[in-house]
C-alpha cells in the first residue's frame, strides 16, 4: 500500500488550498479514506473521513473544519481530495491521508500546509 499527499503549502488567512493523495497497491474504491492532520507534540487528529463509494462523508466536531473542508474521491484516478477554504492559522499542521485496510492501517508521508499573513 502507497499514498502519497500533495498540494500543501503556504497561504494567507483566508485563502483555500486543494490537498490530494494517490493511492495504490489496494483496491481503492473498496476503502473508506481519511484525512489526519498533526502539529508538533501533539497526538494526530482526524479532519474528515469518506466512505469507499463517496455517498458519505464525516467532519469531526471538535477541528472545526465542517463547512470549511470538503472531502471527496475519485476512483477512476484512485485519489482522495480535501478542500480548504477560509483557511485559518490555526489550520497549520501536517496533513495525512490514511486507509484502514485488512493489512492494517497505513499512512502517508503527509503534506505541510502552514496559514500565516
Amino acid at each position: 500500500v502507497q499514498l502519497a499527499e500533495s498540494g500543501g503549502g503556504l497561504v494567507q488567512p483566508g485563502g483555500s488550498l486543494r490537498l490530494s493523495c494517490t493511492a495504490s497497491g489496494f483496491p481503492f474504491s473498496a476503502y473508506g479514506m481519511s484525512w489526519f492532520r498533526q502539529t508538533p507534540g501533539k497526538e494526530r487528529k482526524l479532519v474528515a473521513t469518506i466512505s469507499a463509494a463517496g455517498g458519505s462523508t464525516h467532519y469531526p466536531e471538535d477541528e472545526d473544519v465542517e463547512g470549511r473542508f470538503t472531502i471527496s474521491r475519485d476512483n477512476a484516478k484512485n485519489t482522495v481530495f480535501l478542500q480548504m477554504n477560509s483557511l485559518k492559522p490555526e489550520d497549520t499542521a501536517v496533513y495525512f491521508c490514511s486507509v484502514i485496510t485488512r493489512q492494517g492501517d497505513f499512512w502517508g508521508p503527509g503534506t505541510q500546509v502552514t496559514v500565516s499573513p
